[in-house]
């Protein structure tokens, strides 16, 4: 895959019958086959499926009929969602082992239908907990800009394949920022729609979670929102159809004069200078582009930290089978084991101590984006942190009180539910990239894919990890 091969071009060739899917898959395998482990992105590799269902499109193309927007791009599967014929591990260890799954999660079914073809399934760490990607199953993950440096979590293994120019495209999923943190690690486009806007019909108990992908272009992220987004009935949260095509969106849209505001801090967090510097620029560079009118008002919140760890854990009790705990304790990893531990006898009481948190988090939101469109900041505290972790809790001199804090910035819109954007802005003294998050009003995803593209088109990246 050359530089300039995105997801649009690969599959527009396809689709004008220039290129056969089968051509696309048989490069990508070569790709990942000459990669090695040196990245340890995929837990599992199917290439007898994925020849199955690039023979598919082909013949689909050969009667003359649009196989869809995706056709033929090969893409990965985190390891947290299903998909026909592949195994589902979770990245823990008590799942590990199990036979080929029976069907395909919405994301992956509605990627399918749109003619894009699985090739495997790429590394995440136990059930999403981490901003890294470890675990008992598939090890460590490394990025593909640094290998001694994590991709980030939970979608790092996508991240490291895309990064790597493995794949053009990977699923991925952000309960608590692991989209846009591997995003802004990687050097890739992560965006998390608003919730509902994607639809996630499984047992939650947080309502945070929502699925997407990391790409390198802001279209190619479009294009597959496009392609994912719509209601489902089977998840009451989803959004009726937002009636706009954001593929053309990102590149019309009109957003100047939208009000936005930039911190560097959010009112509470401890940042790495090179990150605040990088960002700080960023912020202004878009804001020049974009037309938007900024303002520094300082930004005070209910620390999102806290209130996203107080909720977070109990979604561990859905992820789990009934007789896996207490007699598999010891095969979980030791953050999933001692959250189970300390959870286990939560009370209703202190539950709802939580939500009165998040609903504190909630109201600030709602003022803050009464007074503003936009609010801009960095996407994490640090630059990528080494791969094996632990992340870290000393940042410039402070020690913050929890390793969480190397990447405070991105629950806020999952607990508030809001569009959300990691695009690359710059890379470190040490060539490790840094994101820039883009955060916009509940329901309005335009806003930030829009200036996510100005930003593209005024300052644009390194799609891909030097080789």
């Amino acid at each position: 895959m050359s530089d300039q091969e995105t997801v649009i071009e690969l599959a527009e060739s396809v689709r004008r019958g220039e290129r056969k899917a089968v051509e696309l898959l048989d490069e990508c395998l070569a790709r990942i086959d000459a990669d090695g482990d040196r990245l340890n992105a995929f837990i599992h590799l199917d290439p007898d499926l994925a020849r199955a269902s690039a023979d598919a499109i082909d013949a689909v193309v050969a009667r003359g009929d649009d196989p869809g927007p995706l056709a033929g791009v090969p893409f990965g599967v985190k390891d947290l969602e299903h998909c026909i014929g592949m195994p589902t591990a979770f990245g823990s260890l008590p799942f590990a082992g199990r036979g080929p799954e029976v069907r395909d999660s919405l994301n992956v079914a509605r990627l399918r239908a749109a003619g894009a073809v699985p090739v495997g399934k790429t590394t995440s760490p136990e059930f999403g907990t981490l901003n890294l990607t470890k675990s008992k199953v598939s090890g460590i993950t490394r990025n593909p800009w640094d290998v001694s440096r994590t991709p980030g979590g939970s979608s790092g293994g996508s991240a490291a394949a895309v990064a790597a120019g493995l794949l053009a495209f990977a699923t991925a999923s952000d309960g608590g920022g692991s989209i846009r943190i591997p995003a802004g690690f990687s050097g890739l486009v992560g965006h998390k729609a608003s919730h509902g806007r994607i639809p996630h019909p499984e047992v939650t108990t947080n309502q945070t979670s929502v699925s997407g992908s990391v790409t390198t272009t802001v279209a190619d992220t479009a294009r597959i929102l496009d392609v994912l987004a719509g209601p489902d009935d089977r998840d009451r949260t989803s959004l009726p159809a937002s009636g706009i095509r954001y593929e053309d969106a990102v590149e019309s849209f009109d957003v100047r004069g939208l009000r936005a505001r930039w911190s560097p801090d959010l009112g509470f967090a401890t940042v790495d200078p090179e990150v605040a510097e990088l960002t700080a620029a960023a912020a202004q560079v878009l804001a020049g582009a974009a037309g938007l009118v900024m303002d520094d008002t300082p930004v005070e919140l209910t620390d999102p930290v806290r209130a996203w760890l107080t909720t977070g854990a109990l979604g561990l009790w859905v992820e789990i089978e009934q007789e896996m705990w207490p007699s598999r304790a010891d095969d979980f990893t030791l953050w999933v084991r001692r959250s189970l531990e300390q959870t286990e006898s939560t009370t209703l009481q202190k539950y709802a101590r939580s939500l009165h948190a998040r609903h504190a988090l909630e109201l600030d939101a709602a003022r803050i984006f009464s007074e503003v469109d936009v609010l801009l900041c960095p996407t994490t505290a640090v630059p990528a942190f080494a791969a094996e972790g632990p992340p870290p809790q000393v940042i410039n001199g402070v020690d913050t009180g929890t390793a969480a804090m190397s990447t405070p910035f991105t629950m806020l819109a999952n607990l508030c539910w809001n569009p959300a954007i990691s695009i690359p802005c710059g890379l470190t003294s040490e060539g490790l990239p840094v994101g820039l998050q883009v955060i916009g009003r509940r329901h309005r995803d335009e806003v930030p894919l829009r200036l996510a593209r100005v930003f593209e088109q005024a300052q644009p990246w390194p799609r891909f990890a030097p080789a």
